[in-house]
């Protein structure tokens, strides 16, 4: 057992903590079953926080990370060969093979391209960039955590729309955020959900 898992054991109870089978060359993935207001579930990394992330100065301290996507509770794991559903696995493997490969950093803010193309994620989920955000709804659950003598940050991995992308682009992260809370969109991923940006018709429309 690693040290996070270990440690998330004692947060969370062990009945809450699971391992998920992967490949031996991809990184370990722990499962988090939690309750809030509803079930979710929550894929995350075991093992990124063992790469010291080279982030610039000002963010010392932030140097150790594991991602997460947060799951609705109609996501169903054991559906492997379902597109609509294991997308999450393929996209958060190549983000640690990404960020340790680049010998790169992430933080809050950083975004990525689904393919050099900008595909959208599945055939119900039609973002196409991925945003790396503090907690917002596990804001409490996934805060950071003392390990091995450093702090641990949680990122979390959420899907977001082209233009989202270039709001973010031109206004900053800070303002894309504020979009965000407004419209009540955290980590929790959500097929449904529509872009934060309106389009002028619609301001205008009667």
């Amino acid at each position: 057992m690693t040290a996070l898992h270990q440690v998330l054991n004692e947060r969370f109870g062990e009945h809450r903590v699971s391992e998920i089978v992967v490949e031996s060359n991809e990184i370990p993935l722990l499962l988090l079953d939690l309750e809030l207001r509803s079930p979710i579930k929550v894929i995350v990394t075991n093992g990124l926080s063992d790469y010291k992330m080279p982030v610039p100065e000002v963010l010392a301290g932030l140097e150790y990370n594991e991602i997460y996507f947060c799951l609705p509770s109609y996501w169903d794991l054991d559906e492997i060969d379902n597109p609509r559903m294991n997308w999450v696995f393929n996209w958060i493997q190549r983000l640690v093979k990404y960020v340790t490969e680049q010998k790169s950093w992430f933080g809050h803010g950083h975004t990525m391209p689904c393919g050099k193309d900008m595909s959208s994620l599945s055939e119900t989920m039609n973002q196409n960039h991925l945003f790396l955000s503090n907690p917002i709804l596990l804001e409490q659950e996934l805060a950071p955590l003392k390990m091995d003598g450093h702090s641990v940050q949680f990122l979390g991995i959420i899907p977001i729309f082209g233009d989202e992308m270039d709001y973010k682009q031109g206004k900053g992260t800070l303002k894309l955020m504020r979009k965000f809370l407004s419209n009540g969109i955290t980590e929790m991923l959500d097929d449904y959900r529509g872009t934060v940006l309106q389009s002028k018709w619609r301001l205008y429309k009667r």
